[in-house]
């Protein structure tokens, strides 16, 4: 039904305990998706071991070495078992309902991009998963934080759809954003699930050597902005369909969200808004070394 791929970091400290966390969490679904870790990170091949997944050791990675997605997403295209693959980072739980919703929105289309809003907990021990689900999703409500349209963290989508991705570096910005230009591009439909999935992202800090900075403001994140193009910035408000209830319904609000991005474009065009930056000119308020605020990339490789 589904392969699920992801590009782990080394399994150490507690991003591994994170990813750990993830990795059992997508292994618990029902049906069992086929998972495919790429990379050979220090306990990314003893985790497919001990959980039956499939390992992909070579990709192909920027000149600093980090993993480069297209290499990924072409592998992945090969290899899958399935006609529908899915994305997530590695700090993403996935519960009973995506899998739902993965089978709800596949037979409603045979081409699709699935995507949704993320919820942000700390979480910084191993998860019990002979618990109820319940008692996650009781944490993601009592302690949860619904990050905004621009935090795109899984995607599910009909094979075949990303075998023209530009080499983006994994973990860095706007490769995420092109993903979802690219589906519209097309004229695939894009599903905004929020309604109908708890997708929840496990608070981290930085590994980046610079921090913050690095991810937004890196020669890489640079790369990925221009071979994105400054025109290809998708968010999760963008998506034209809507999971709710079990049904796949028009975003009626999807409109309103085109007609003021045409009025940005115009008012820029005669000098009435600010330049169009690939970047937040500055951090937000309170925004550390260690800050959360935004997701950790894998550290760049000597």
């Amino acid at each position: 039904m589904l392969t699920l791929c992801a590009s782990p970091k080394a399994f150490v400290g507690h991003i591994g305990i994170i990813q750990r966390n993830a990795v059992t969490s997508w292994a618990s679904l029902q049906p069992r998706p086929e998972i495919l870790l790429f990379g050979n990170d220090p306990g990314v091949a003893e985790i497919c071991r001990e959980f039956g997944l499939r390992h992909i050791p070579d990709v192909a990675c920027t000149e600093s070495g980090t993993p480069r997605l297209d290499d990924l997403f072409a592998k992945a295209d090969q290899l899958a078992a399935n006609n529908v693959i899915g994305y997530a980072n590695a700090d993403i739980l996935l519960l009973s309902d995506f899998m739902r919703a993965v089978e709800t929105v596949s037979r409603w289309r045979r081409r699709f991009l699935m995507i949704g809003f993320r919820c942000d907990i700390a979480l910084d021990h191993p998860w019990d998963f002979t618990q109820p689900e319940e008692a996650l999703r009781r944490l993601a409500r009592e302690k949860g934080f619904q990050r905004g349209a621009s935090a795109v963290d899984y995607f599910v989508f009909s094979r075949g759809l990303y075998r023209d991705m530009p080499p983006f570096a994994v973990g860095r910005t706007h490769w995420d954003h092109w993903m979802v230009w690219k589906a519209q591009s097309m004229g695939v439909p894009v599903v905004d699930a929020s309604s109908s999935v708890l997708a929840i992202h496990q608070n981290h800090d930085y590994v980046h050597p610079q921090g913050r900075q690095g991810v937004w403001y890196g020669e890489e994140a640079q790369r990925n902005w221009a071979l994105a193009g400054s025109n290809t910035t998708r968010t999760i408000e963008d998506a034209t369909y809507k999971l709710r209830r079990g049904k796949v319904r028009r975003n009626i609000f999807h409109f309103a969200v085109v007609i003021k991005r045409h009025s940005r474009r115009i008012r820029r065009a005669l000098g009435l808004y600010p330049p169009e930056y690939p970047l937040p000119l500055k951090p937000p308020t309170g925004a550390g070394e260690n800050s959360t605020e935004l997701d950790s990339p894998r550290p760049e490789r000597s």
